[in-house]
């Protein structure tokens, strides 16, 4: 059995930059990959299943549309070959919180059944065959720092991140993508210009405040607790930062490093989800 983790994506700062003719906004994102994660198991089998468990897994659909499935049979189809494998997914991301679960686990399928089914295909050919199944899935099958552009994929170099802390929060609301951008008013944010590294965590917080989620207003507006999680994060003891990642409701808090973080999650209100660490791949 083969085992692939799923990390949560962060958007650090979201601009909303355009909008195509098609109806599709463009964006302009920083993303990190952390400290919380699903986790997906693989085994060779004679059909294609999938088992949802977790905290979270309840909230989810098992059948065919389910983006797992979806991301499994277009690898199989892509490679000329019948889609067999069973499929466990362990779901501790909350559902529609803006932290791209869902994308995260359709790239986790499409890394895991790459190396169960021996294809020996590279990141960029996945995200070549994640792109129609979403936008956020290409920059997931990295699941490092990234900079996204286009309607999300379009990536490029990230500045060098440096090491920090993250708490992610919760406040137990869903909110849907489509309904927070159709709630936004206004125009259009102008792409940000980003250093090619920063010194310290303090250094990246202070940069980052002179940009913005363009979501969060819209987002507070169909779900106020996301101010209510916001102020909670900015009164924090080394809370650097405070903002929504994606279109909500997990907001974030950044920390000089990983323990300041999860000594901070602890002052936070027990039934909200939270996790707290370092970035995926970094500093724990």
């Amino acid at each position: 059995m083969l085992r692939e983790a799923a990390p949560a994506k962060v958007n650090l700062y979201l601009h909303v930059t355009g909008r195509r003719a098609d109806g599709y906004h463009l964006l302009d994102s920083l993303a990190v990959f952390g400290p919380a994660a699903d986790g997906l198991a693989l085994a060779p089998a004679d059909d294609l299943s999938l088992t949802l468990e977790g905290p979270f897994g309840a909230a989810l659909d098992a059948e065919l549309d389910n983006l797992v499935l979806r991301a499994a049979r277009a690898l199989a189809e892509a490679a000329g070959m019948p889609a067999r494998a069973a499929l466990r997914l362990d779901k501790r991301l909350p559902v529609a919180s803006g932290i791209g679960g869902g994308s995260a686990d359709a790239a986790a399928a499409l890394r895991g059944l790459g190396r169960l089914w021996g294809l020996g295909l590279g990141e960029a050919r996945l995200a070549a065959i994640a792109a129609p199944l979403g936008a956020d899935i290409p920059v997931c099958v990295a699941s490092r720092p990234a900079r996204m552009q286009g309607v999300g994929e379009v990536l490029s170099a990230a500045p060098a991140i440096p090491g920090c802390g993250l708490l992610l929060v919760n406040p137990g609301v869903a909110l849907a993508t489509p309904a927070v951008f159709k709630a936004r008013a206004g125009g259009f944010t102008p792409p940000a210009a980003l250093p090619a590294a920063w010194p310290d965590a303090a250094a990246m917080a202070a940069c980052l405040a002179s940009l913005r989620n363009d979501l969060e207003a819209p987002a507070i507006a169909l779900c106020p607790m996301v101010a209510e999680v916001l102020a909670a994060l900015r009164a924090l003891p080394g809370c650097l930062l405070a903002r929504m990642s994606g279109s909500g409701a997990t907001c974030f808090g950044l920390f000089a490093d990983a323990a300041a973080a999860r000594a901070a999650a602890m002052r936070l209100p027990g039934e909200w989800w939270r996790d707290a660490g370092g970035l995926y791949g970094g500093a724990t």
